[in-house]
């Protein structure tokens, strides 16, 4: 009997002790820290994947296409061939977007991962049988489909495109006449493009392999395609290469942007100008462009 008392006296004690403990402390058992103001993360380093994580390899190439490599006859009949159409690319940048980037819809990109390239890069589009698309660069990139391309056009500081942003080099011929010309044009324009749109789908990356996107320049849109009908849309809005031939000196064309604004009507310059920003493209796919100068 004592010794029951005992212990229910320990235990009138101990229970109002537990009970004020429960009413005091309502703490959860995970606290929530206060929020802390964070530095904004250093943008990525030219060339490296944007995050941790399985990687693979990105090659990006630049693609002139057969306009570029095997010639074409303009819309007005006059067959060019190319020795050498350089262009200088900085900022090329790939990215996984998430929704899909349409250029067309005036939406933004929304990237999930990115890759982007150092430097400016000079490529001539012509290549060779061995190498039709030159490579721009390989890099590490995180696993993943790559569904958009964007790049810039600059003026290059070195080398045969020093100055310009383009540089075409080439033969025009037409009823027995051969006309060298050279063509320097130092406009700058900005490229952002959705999906690769070809025959082989690009862009996928996995794991230890290599994925490719193609940055690709239509110059058909420039001057036509005799191959096409006459009233198709490409043809009806190109210049021609007749406007050029015919601002030969010494049986050669040798003219920079400005010498071709003074040269060519008004009308035509307007017409280069307005296509100018149609030459990107990824494969088929469109690219929305803004002109920076």
């Amino acid at each position: 009997m004592k010794k029951n008392l005992i212990i229910l006296t320990l235990l009138a004690g101990v229970v109002p002790t537990l009970l004020l403990g429960c009413e005091q402390d309502s703490t959860p058992l995970i606290s929530t820290p206060e929020p802390v103001a964070v530095e904004s993360a250093p943008p990525p380093t030219p060339g490296t994947e944007t995050a941790s994580g399985e990687t693979g390899t990105l090659q990006i190439v630049a693609n002139g296409e057969d306009f570029v490599r095997d010639g074409f006859t303009s819309k007005d009949g006059w067959k060019i061939n190319f020795n050498h159409v350089y262009v200088n690319l900085a900022e090329v940048t790939a990215y996984q977007t998430d929704p899909p980037y349409n250029p067309e819809s005036g939406s933004q990109l929304t990237a999930k991962q990115q890759v982007q390239l150092d430097g400016v890069k000079t490529v001539d589009l012509t290549a060779t049988p061995e190498n039709p698309s030159p490579v721009v660069a390989e890099v590490l990139a995180p696993a993943g489909q790559y569904n958009a391309l964007s790049w810039k056009m600059v003026k290059g500081t070195e080398g045969p495109g020093a100055g310009y942003s383009l540089v075409m080099d080439g033969t025009a011929e037409k009823d027995g006449q051969t006309l060298p010309f050279v063509l320097k044009l130092d406009r700058e324009m900005a490229f952002t493009c959705g999906e690769f749109v070809g025959d082989q789908r690009k862009g996928m990356v996995s794991p230890g392999s290599k994925g490719q996107l193609e940055a690709t320049f239509h110059f058909d849109h420039l001057f036509g395609d005799a191959g096409a009908p006459a009233d198709d849309e490409l043809n009806v809005n190109a210049l021609g290469f007749e406007p050029i031939a015919a601002l030969a000196s010494g049986d050669q064309v040798n003219l920079t942007r400005t010498e071709l604004q003074q040269a060519l009507s008004t009308a035509d310059y307007q017409t280069l100008e307005n296509l100018l920003p149609s030459l990107g493209h990824v494969g088929e796919g469109h690219c929305q462009e803004s002109t920076s100068s």
